[in-house]
C-alpha cells in the first residue's frame, strides 16, 4: 500500500462491524490505554462493508448491495454464492478498496467466519501479526480483520470482549517492536445492533397484498417485485414495476419490524415513510455548498421536528426551510438516525452501488431479513444494515491523533490517509 514516505509508518487496522459503544466499553475496562478517545465514524446506509469501505477509502462502486443483486439494465436478479469458492480473483472483488489492503482473510473465511467465528478470528489475528512483521517498514500497512463481524453476529458482545483483549495484547507487542513513533489507527466500517433478532415476514405479507415476487421484471407486468436475499441483515433492497413505489411502500410499512421505506420522489428529493408519517428530503446546491430541507408531509417519520424547531430558533433554518448540510450533520450525528438527511438522501440519489434499488427498507433493531437457508446454520445474536444509531455508528481512534466528536464516511479517507 503506497510508496516510501518520510513521515513515520502508520498501521491502519479496520475491525469489521465493531460498534462505537463496544469500543467505549473496552476503554472503560482498561483496554487500548495508548489510544486517544474514540470518535464516532458515521457509516453510510445501508450499513454494509461493501457500501461503507468504498465510501470511506475511495474505492470503486460495487455492483450491488450484496452477493445477489438486481441488474437494472437486464432487469433481472444476478449474483452467485460461488464468489466465496476458490481464490480471490478479480471478478470476486466487489470494489477496488480491496486493492488497498495489505492483509485480509483468505476468501473462504469470508463465509466460514459465520460458521466458526472463534477459529477464524484466532487464525486471522495470528496471520495478520505475522504478515505485518514481515512487511516493509518504510511504508504504511493496512489490514482488515473480518472475524469481529462473525463473532458479534453469532456469539454476541461477550465473545467480542475476549477478542478485543487478545487484540490489545497483539497491538502492544507491535508497538514495542515498532516503537512509539508508529501510529496505529483503529477503526470499524459499521456498527451492529447487539440483541436477539426476529425474522421479518416481508415476502408473505406482500404476497397477501397482491404483489408477485420474481427474478426478472417484465416491462408489461404490474405489481412485480424483485427482492435479492443473502445475509441475515437489517435492510431490504427492492426493485419493482415502474410507478409501483408508493403503493409498495405503503404495504411495506405495515409489516412488523419495518421502520423506514425510502424511494425517489424526483431527481432532487426522496420520500421517507414510516408508521410515524411521510416526509420528503430535498437537496440543493448553492455557490458550491450543499443544503437540505426536511419537509414533513404527514407526521414526522425521522423524528426531526425538535431539531428543525431548534434550528429555526437559532436562525440556521432559512425561510425556505433549507439549512446547510454541515449544520444538519452536526445536529443529527448522535440522532436515532445519524446524519439523517444526507445519509438517507445519498443512499438512493447517488451511486453507492451500480444497480441501486427502487425502494430501500430500514428495519427496526431486533429484526432481520435474508436467505432462509442461513437460518439453519446460525442463530443471530446481532446484525447490522439498517439506518439506526447502533448500526450506523462505527468508531475511529488513534495512538497519535484526536479526530473530534464524529467523522463522516466521506471525511474518513482524508482522516485515515493524511
Amino acid at each position: 500500500m503506497g510508496t516510501r514516505q518520510t513521515r513515520p509508518r502508520r498501521l491502519l487496522l479496520c475491525l469489521d462491524g465493531v460498534p462505537s459503544d463496544q469500543i467505549h466499553k473496552a476503554k472503560d475496562r482498561g483496554l487500548f490505554e495508548k489510544f486517544g478517545a474514540p470518535s464516532r465514524l458515521l457509516s453510510p446506509f445501508p450499513t454494509m462493508t461493501n457500501i461503507a469501505l468504498p465510501t470511506m477509502l475511495g474505492g470503486s462502486t460495487p455492483l450491488g448491495y450484496e452477493t445477489f443483486y438486481f441488474d437494472r439494465e437486464a432487469r433481472e436478479l444476478r449474483g452467485s454464492v460461488t464468489k466465496y469458492l476458490g481464490r480471490r480473483t478479480a471478478e470476486k472483488i466487489p470494489s477496488s478498496y480491496m486493492d488497498q489492503l495489505d492483509y485480509q482473510e483468505p476468501l473462504p473465511f469470508e463465509f466460514l467466519v459465520y460458521v466458526a467465528p472463534e477459529t477464524v478470528w484466532r487464525a486471522d489475528m495470528k496471520r495478520f501479526r505475522d504478515r505485518f512483521r514481515k512487511a516493509p517498514q518504510d511504508r504504511d500497512y493496512f489490514a482488515f480483520l473480518k472475524g469481529t463481524d462473525g463473532l458479534l453476529h453469532i456469539r454476541g458482545a461477550k465473545r467480542l470482549e475476549v477478542a478485543l483483549h487478545s487484540l490489545e495484547i497483539i497491538l502492544s507487542e507491535i508497538q514495542q517492536w515498532c516503537g512509539t513513533e508508529t501510529e496505529i489507527v483503529l477503526f470499524s466500517d459499521h456498527g451492529m445492533s447487539v440483541k436477539p433478532h426476529k425474522r421479518v415476514s416481508l415476502q408473505s405479507h406482500l404476497r397477501r397484498c397482491g404483489f408477485e415476487f420474481t427474478k426478472k421484471l417484465s416491462n408489461s407486468s404490474r405489481r412485480q417485485v424483485v427482492l435479492p436475499s443473502f445475509g441475515l441483515i437489517g435492510f431490504a433492497a427492492l426493485n419493482c414495476s415502474t410507478g409501483e413505489e408508493p403503493t409498495l411502500t405503503d404495504s411495506i410499512i405495515e409489516v412488523e419490524g419495518a421502520d423506514l421505506a425510502l424511494y425517489r420522489d424526483d431527481p432532487a428529493a426522496i420520500n421517507v415513510k414510516s408508521v410515524r408519517g411521510l416526509a420528503r428530503i430535498h437537496r440543493r446546491e448553492e455557490n458550491g455548498e450543499v443544503l437540505y430541507r426536511y419537509e414533513m408531509l404527514k407526521g414526522d417519520p425521522l423524528v426531526l421536528s425538535p431539531i428543525s424547531d431548534q434550528l429555526r430558533k437559532d436562525g440556521m433554518l432559512r425561510a425556505d426551510e433549507f439549512a446547510r448540510a454541515k449544520i444538519w450533520t452536526s445536529r443529527t450525528a448522535a440522532h436515532i438516525y445519524p446524519d439523517a438527511l444526507a445519509n438517507l438522501y445519498t443512499s438512493l440519489q447517488t451511486s453507492r452501488v451500480c444497480n441501486p434499488a427502487d425502494i430501500l427498507v430500514s428495519l427496526n433493531d431486533g429484526y432481520y431479513i435474508g436467505w432462509a437457508a442461513f437460518e439453519y446454520i446460525v442463530k443471530l445474536a446481532a446484525t447490522h444494515g439498517n439506518a439506526m444509531r447502533a448500526s450506523s455508528t462505527a468508531f475511529v481512534m488513534s495512538t497519535h491523533r484526536d479526530f473530534g466528536d464524529y467523522v463522516t464516511a466521506d471525511q474518513a479517507n482524508g482522516v485515515l490517509k493524511q
